[in-house]
């Protein structure tokens, strides 16, 4: 999910067996219950790598298993997962992300003093996550195939009006979407996941002197 404007947050995709996901939409008690570091750590990792445990959580994150379940259960009382009972046991619970399509307006909540910092929190730890993201990907080694594939850029010439950079970005989750297969279908031969981040945002000009 990126500043501003309605954003996805957290699905895999759209698409789920050939049909759509439900929507929520995310609100001011939604916000303050997400934002904290450790839970969107969480978050992420259960939406990047699928369901875990506490304790598996836990070794990955350097915490208690204690604080983790706790986060958890926050979590889980927000509606951001959900337990995956049929697999747990009563001495551990694995959990799952709540397979929906999340939706946030963060411009709603830049001028209400009760989710100001709420806002400031979850903002600036998505941004670290989309640049830790980057430089993971950055410190590994790929074969020649998946070095060309890759790619970091960006664009310096646009000069675009709100409208037409909110046109820009609804084209270009149309164009991922359109390369997002449904859920249930099968992976093809020599495919690996594949983190998309587009970040698109106005740029003051600096007059010189």
């Amino acid at each position: 999910m990126s500043d501003e404007g309605v954003h996805e947050a957290y699905g895999k995709s759209e698409q789920q067996g050939g049909g759509h996901k439900p929507v929520r939409r995310l609100d001011a008690r939604s916000l303050r219950g997400l934002a904290h570091p450790l839970r969107m750590s969480i978050l992420e990792m259960l939406t990047l790598d699928g369901p875990a445990t506490a304790t598996g959580l836990s070794a990955r994150l350097d915490e208690s298993t204690g604080t983790v379940s706790w986060h958890l259960r926050h979590l889980a009382e927000h509606g951001f997962i959900e337990e995956e009972r049929d697999r747990g046991t009563k001495r551990e619970r694995w959990w799952r992300v709540v397979e929906d399509t999340k939706v946030m307006e963060t411009a709603e909540f830049r001028e209400d003093p009760d989710t100001r910092g709420a806002l400031s929190v979850y903002l600036h730890e998505l941004v670290q996550q989309y640049f830790s993201r980057v430089t993971r990907y950055l410190s590994e080694s790929w074969d020649g195939d998946w070095q060309r594939a890759g790619t970091l850029a960006d664009w310096r010439d646009l000069r675009l009006t709100p409208a037409q950079l909110a046109a820009l970005n609804e084209e270009l989750r149309a164009v991922v979407a359109r390369h997002t297969p449904p859920a249930d279908a099968e992976p093809m031969p020599g495919a690996l996941p594949v983190i998309v981040q587009i970040q698109s945002f106005p740029r003051r000009e600096r007059s010189e002197g």
